[in-house]
């Protein structure tokens, strides 16, 4: 049986949608602190890539948290999780640059992790409320505030390890305490839970009319993570180890997240008109053919490679996230969490099975083996369920 998805038909709130943005563009500056100082912290500690494949899967297992999250969201207001995410995150991550040992690294990145899952749990069903019937458009423009974020962090982060040290790296966390204040009041008229608190909503029903999409997204997901492991965890180690400086292997960070923000705003809001799944299928069909490209070039003629690269492969992320939504229309806050949290922990189990195929052979080749794989979600993707016509 078809169940046909009603989305209200309300104005696109585009002062909301921003706030929004700037709180994901803040909130991931800060989560992109750990892939520019990893090159330094492994070092530092003198760990295998194992170990630094790691310190990425004690941030992102925080997010198991994320479904119980929206639970709650989705009854009560949470808005306060948005409003201190950028505080907290923030200090976490700044701290990270005078941890005395690899013990206490793990221990401030679980609590950025609980922070960060805090609120990607509840940022974009919210979002998606602001949004009306533009859902597509609405979700570009949260991932372009994450991309954004992603973009400016590696240099901030590269360039404050140049100018103001190591020991002075705590500094960058007044940025989250300002943008959590800013946020405390433009945020104070929203509310996440659209339902009363005696509402009640069933878990096993809501669980049951996901699944026909939670499973192949679940697929397409560890598959992506595992060529996004190679491009942005473990890309300057890569490009350090072939010779890159370490300011350079941050920018080629910042290089391909920019061409991720035009792709992550075009494809969601093409999407809108053309289709969810053709968004994704040109995605995987393109993205391992430049990665390879990448893999076999150097100098000058890598960068043109990373913009690609950033452009096909960071940009699925608001057509993922929009499907998940617009087929949960009475539990978005739910199936978000569910998302993210599918979403957050395949990406740890990605990193860390990179980090152990690179100990094991080589980074290149596990770079290789990640680009090969991704047509494999091919036919996942037509397991999808169409975009479904919105009903007023």
């Amino acid at each position: 049986m078809t169940v046909e998805t009603h989305i209200e038909q309300v104005d696109f709130q585009a002062s909301g949608v921003a706030n929004l943005t700037i709180a994901h563009a803040t909130h991931d500056s800060y989560t992109s602190f750990l892939p520019a100082l990893l090159p330094v912290l492994i070092e530092k500690f003198s760990m295998t890539n194992t170990a630094a494949g790691l310190l990425t899967m004690f941030m992102q297992l925080p997010s198991l948290i994320q479904p119980f999250i929206g639970y709650f969201a989705d009854r009560r207001n949470l808005r306060i999780l948005i409003v201190l995410a950028p505080i907290f995150t923030g200090a976490a991550m700044s701290l990270l640059s005078i941890a005395p040992s690899y013990g206490f690294l793990a221990f401030l990145l679980v609590l950025a992790g609980v922070s960060s899952a805090s609120f990607h749990a509840t940022g974009p069903g919210l979002n998606s409320q602001l949004s009306g019937s533009k859902l597509g458009r609405g979700m570009s423009l949260w991932m372009v505030g994450g991309e954004l974020g992603r973009v400016f962090g590696p240099l901030v982060v590269v360039s404050a390890v140049g100018i103001l040290t190591m020991e002075r790296m705590p500094w960058l966390m007044l940025g989250g305490v300002i943008v959590s204040i800013f946020l405390f009041g433009r945020l104070r008229d929203n509310k996440t839970n659209s339902v009363n608190d005696q509402d009640e909503i069933r878990w096993q029903s809501a669980l049951q009319s996901m699944k026909g999409v939670m499973l192949p997204i679940a697929v397409i997901m560890f598959i992506r993570s595992m060529a996004l492991a190679t491009l942005v965890t473990f890309l300057p180690t890569y490009l350090t180890r072939t010779g890159s400086s370490l300011w350079m292997a941050g920018a080629s960070l910042t290089i391909m997240e920019s061409a991720g923000v035009a792709g992550a705003f075009l494809l969601g809001s093409l999407s809108d008109k053309f289709g969810r799944r053709r968004m994704l299928m040109i995605s995987f069909i393109a993205t391992p053919i430049f990665m390879v490209l990448f893999i076999q070039s150097s100098g000058l003629m890598q960068f043109p490679l990373l913009i690609l690269l950033g452009f096909f492969a960071i940009s699925v992320v608001p057509v993922i996230m929009a499907i998940v939504l617009e087929n949960a229309p009475e539990n978005r806050f739910l199936a978000n969490g569910i998302y993210m949290a599918i979403s957050f922990v395949l990406q740890a189990a990605a990193v860390l099975l990179v980090g152990i195929l690179a100990d094991q052979v080589d980074l290149r080749f596990t770079m290789l083996l990640s680009a090969g794989v991704l047509p494999l979600a091919l036919p996942f993707i037509l397991l999808l369920p169409r975009s479904k016509k919105r009903v007023v």
